[in-house]
C-alpha cells in the first residue's frame, strides 16, 4: 500500500496540470494545499518541474534530464561499462524494469537505444513523467528523451503474452540496495526514497529477476555496489567491473 502523499506549490489552475498528476489525485487520494506540510514527505510543484520534498529538510529530488548530471553526461560522455553490459553496439531493445529517476535509462537512450521504463510507484512515476515531458520540451534533450517509453507497473504483473510492448533484448535491473543502519552520507534522493519505498525485499528481489529472465531474449543486466551481495543470493553468469559498481548478467529462461 502507498503512502499518500499531499501536493503543494502555488498552482493557478488544477486543470493545466499533465494527466499523469491529476490522476494521482483519483487513484492515490492525492490532497493538494498551497503550503507544505508539518512533516513527512510530500510532492512540490514549481516552473521548474515537480519534485519530491520532505518537511524540515532542505533540498528536493526531481529527474531532470536537461540540467545537471544528465547534461555533464550528454556533453562529455560516460556510462562505457554499462554500455558494454547491454551490449549497446548490437541495438539491443531494453527494458528498465526499476526506473526510479530515469538516469540509467537516459544514458541508454543518448546511446540510441529504445528504452522502455517501467516504474510501479504512482509517485516516482508522475516523477519520471514530469521529467521526461520535460525534455521533450527542450531541443537539446528532444530527440533521447523520444526513444524513451514510459510504463506504470511492474514486469512481475505483466503477461508474457503481452503484445503492446515489444519485447526486449535486455532486462535492466537497478532494485533497491539495502541501506546500512549507520550510513554516514546517504544521499538525499535515496534516503526519500527509503522513506517513500521502504527498504529492498529479499521475495521482491526474486519475483523480479525471474520476470526479468521470463521476458528478456538474450540476458539481464542487474547493477550492483562494486562489493554489493548478488540480487536474490542467485550467482550471475558473467559480470562487469567497475570502481564503485558491478553490472552482473543473468540468461533467459
Amino acid at each position: 500500500m502507498t503512502q499518500p502523499l499531499v501536493l503543494t506549490g502555488q498552482i493557478a489552475n488544477m486543470a493545466n496540470l499533465h494527466i499523469f498528476l491529476r490522476n494521482l489525485f483519483t487513484t492515490e487520494k492525492l490532497q493538494y494545499q498551497p503550503q507544505p506540510p508539518a512533516q513527512g514527505l510530500y510532492l512540490l510543484y514549481e516552473d521548474n518541474g515537480l519534485a519530491l520534498a520532505k518537511a524540515g529538510h532542505k533540498g528536493v529530488v526531481r529527474v531532470d534530464f536537461v540540467q545537471g548530471t544528465a547534461r555533464h553526461r550528454r556533453l562529455f560522455g560516460g556510462g562505457e561499462l554499462l554500455a558494454r553490459a547491454i551490449q549497446a553496439k548490437s541495438q539491443p531493445v531494453v527494458w528498465d524494469a526499476t526506473g526510479g529517476l530515469g538516469r540509467d535509462a537516459f544514458v541508454m537512450a543518448s546511446l540510441g537505444l529504445e528504452i522502455v521504463v517501467f516504474e510501479h510507484n504512482p509517485y516516482v512515476h508522475a516523477l519520471l513523467a514530469d521529467g521526461l515531458q520535460r525534455a521533450l520540451a527542450d531541443e537539446q534533450t528532444a530527440q533521447i528523451a523520444q526513444r524513451i517509453s514510459l510504463h506504470y507497473g511492474s514486469i512481475v504483473l505483466l503477461e508474457k503474452e503481452q503484445k503492446q510492448i515489444p519485447l526486449p533484448d535486455v532486462v535492466y535491473l537497478d532494485p533497491m540496495y539495502p541501506q546500512k543502519q549507520k550510513s554516514a552520507a546517504v544521499k538525499k534522493e535515496m534516503a526519500y526514497f527509503h522513506d517513500l519505498l521502504g527498504t529492498a525485499d529479499a521475495h521482491n528481489d526474486q519475483a523480479l529477476l525471474l520476470a526479468a529472465q521470463k521476458f528478456a531474449r538474450k540476458r539481464v543486466v542487474v547493477k550492483r555496489p562494486a562489493n554489493g551481495v548478488v540480487l536474490a543470493e542467485k550467482t550471475p553468469a558473467f559480470q562487469y567491473l567497475g570502481k564503485t559498481t558491478r553490472f552482473d548478467g543473468y540468461l533467459p529462461l
